[in-house]
């Protein structure tokens, strides 16, 4: 008796591990942005410091765009050209 409750148990639980797996609620499920913003940058950015700028998803609730420079990453509104320092 004792050993069919234990193999009930293991089956369950195995069954359920098995659940948790292959469950499509991922934190980065297809179909969702990987980077966002949600607050944004106010200062200037110098242009020569900047190492590149990617255009964020357009699934994002807030439209802009991520500037790296040779430090860090910068999040900047759509508008960005009030954000950037010509020397």
């Amino acid at each position: 008796m004792r050993k069919v409750k234990m193999s009930c148990v293991c089956l369950a639980l195995g069954l359920v591990l098995l659940a948790a797996i292959s469950s499509e609620a991922h934190p980065h499920a297809p179909g969702t942005p990987q980077t966002c913003c949600f607050d944004f940058f106010k200062g200037k950015i110098p242009v020569n410091k900047i190492k590149k700028i990617e255009k964020l998803d357009s699934r994002c609730a807030n439209p802009g765009f991520l500037v790296t420079t040779e430090k860090k990453q910068i999040c900047l509104r759509e508008d960005l050209t009030s954000e950037l320092e010509n020397d």
